[in-house]
């Protein structure tokens, strides 16, 4: 499997596939492809495999996508303005990602809803704070808002977040909420009640400009409905 990704700030990744090889993507996912590719909907792992992934932002049917002659390609665009990043895992590797990330895959993939069993992080974080997970091997493409800074965290160095800028980062790195402290701090700053703290080792991505920061800009430029 080859892959190009073009298109700036809307990009679009472009697989090569071989005779047999399969991509998966949620249903709708898939912008264009050469003739000779065989598609097959279902709920990938069971009905309640795909009500977990469901709850992580993707659909609860998935299609796979199986080349039938060699050099055949298929294409899927981002949703929204942002970066589309390639990840090799390994068996056994997984990375943690935002809701609605994953864009598509190889089918050796599984991807899966990352909830922090944390009584916090479950009555105060809401639904911003349900994840992604996706685990090895194969090659993922996740699709970012904005543009993306990387940060390497060391043993114990912490970094505080609003959670919206939370792109995806390592399974080795600790994901949890912390309150934000001083009441004008809380109700002045517009930052919330809980900020989302990230500890190291590991790798974290970061994005510039959070979906939902988008809606909210547009929406305020919105004039009044008469």
């Amino acid at each position: 499997m080859n892959f190009e990704i073009k298109g700036g700030n809307l990009p679009v990744v472009t697989v090569t596939l071989d005779n047999g090889e399969s991509m998966f993507t949620e249903s709708g996912g898939m912008s264009w492809m050469s003739e000779y590719i065989r598609m097959e909907t279902n709920t990938k792992g069971g009905v309640l495999k795909g009500l977990r992934r469901s709850l992580a932002g993707d659909s609860l049917f998935m299609t796979t996508y199986t080349a039938e002659r060699g050099n055949s390609q298929i294409s899927f665009c981002s949703s929204y303005p942002g970066e589309i990043k390639a990840l090799t895992l390994q068996k056994g590797q997984s990375m943690i990602c935002q809701k609605h990330s994953f864009l598509a895959g190889e089918s050796t993939l599984d991807v899966d809803l990352y909830f922090k069993k944390n009584i916090g992080v479950g009555f105060f974080g809401g639904e911003g704070f349900i994840l992604q997970k996706i685990s090895g091997p194969g090659t993922a493409f996740i699709e970012l808002d904005g543009s993306i800074m990387e940060y390497d965290l060391a043993a114990g160095e912490v970094l505080k977040i609003d959670q919206g800028h939370i792109g995806m980062f390592e399974e080795s790195v600790s994901f949890d909420i912390q309150a934000v402290k001083g009441m004008k701090n809380i109700f002045l700053s517009g930052e919330g009640l809980f900020l989302a703290t990230l500890k190291g080792p590991g790798k974290v991505w970061l994005q510039t400009m959070p979906l939902s920061g988008l809606v909210q800009l547009v929406a305020a430029s919105l004039p009044p409905r008469g």
